[in-house]
């Protein structure tokens, strides 16, 4: 299976610039042969909204919105399934907001709809929680075609409260039967700025472990099938603060957070994991594997993250 994950960071509330941004790095690339274009948490409003108010303008109505417009659009260009988050203001009664993923075939069907089940600090003030984790079908996806769908903060303890070692998300993917992960993340780093944005083609290499270590369960499997998991992240800074999270200063002397990037398709089995390929923490691009070539890595397992509180 051919999957890509786009890298980028939004402005803020700015959508048009950030689809075109898109757009952009989308056109520097050969997608003719991919499966499954993947996209960050709410990749074309921005994530580090303050309040209701602040995000209502860049509400989407379900499944009808700018974000899957836009997936529709470009599944029937490049001939693939397309999975982006955005905000979604429900078209269901009674009327609520969620932070929503959704994943559109070439032909434009919607074949699968999530709402975040466990919220951050932050969509707490505009958000509900979704209906619980679900797993989806995908016949297209052939041997992965048990997709289960997540957003960021899922894979997290509820409101990290729950005990460390239940890993509910990856419990719930391992049960489901899925060979299939996909996760829309807007994930924060406690990196200082000048450190994120000074090497920016580097991963970060704690938020990488600290992912690792939240799906033990797919690592301890001894069945022989390998479960493929997509990271799509955002990178780059937002204005603001966030609860738990170290915050920085821009040149104006307001306070930023940045995102941690590194982007990557992971496999597990085994107590092996391997690993296709990462981008870097600050750096906007494409990232492009085929399950089927060998990856850039084989790591056993070393669960040994302490990073708990990203979004």
């Amino acid at each position: 299976m051919k999957i890509a994950t786009l890298q980028v960071a939004p402005e803020l509330g700015k959508r048009d610039k950030n689809i075109r941004r898109a757009d952009e790095i989308l056109a520097n690339h050969d997608l003719s042969s991919v499966d499954l274009l993947v996209l960050p948490e709410m990749a074309f409003s921005g994530y580090n909204f303050p309040s209701l108010e602040t995000i209502k303008p860049y509400l989407e109505p379900t499944t009808a919105g700018p974000s899957t417009d836009w997936a529709r659009a470009t599944a029937a260009r490049l001939g693939c399934h397309v999975c982006i988050g955005y905000p979604e203001a429900s078209t269901e009664q009674p009327e609520t907001n969620y932070n929503a993923q959704v994943i559109v075939s070439p032909a434009g069907a919607v074949v699968c709809h999530y709402r975040k089940s466990f919220l951050y600090y932050t969509d707490e003030t505009w958000a509900a929680e979704g209906g619980g984790f679900a797993a989806a079908v995908v016949p297209a996806f052939g041997a992965f075609e048990t997709v289960v769908t997540g957003i960021c903060m899922d894979i997290n303890p509820y409101k990290f409260q729950a005990a460390w070692d239940e890993y509910e998300f990856a419990t719930y993917g391992m049960q489901a039967g899925a060979r299939l992960v996909v996760l829309s993340t807007a994930w924060l780093t406690s990196l200082p700025t000048e450190e994120l944005l000074g090497n920016a083609k580097t991963p970060d290499y704690d938020t990488i472990n600290y992912w690792l270590n939240r799906f033990t369960p797919l690592m301890q499997r001894k069945d022989g099938e390998q479960v493929i998991v997509v990271f799509a992240n955002r990178c780059g800074l937002e204005p603001g603060q966030v609860h738990g999270v170290t915050t920085a200063v821009d040149p104006n002397g307001e306070s930023v957070v940045g995102y941690a990037g590194s982007s990557c398709i992971m496999g597990f089995s085994n107590g092996l994991v391997r690993i296709w390929n990462i981008l870097g923490r600050a750096k906007e691009g494409l990232l492009l594997i085929d399950t089927e070539l060998p990856p850039v890595m084989e790591v056993p397992v070393t669960a040994d993250a302490t990073n708990d509180d990203k979004a």
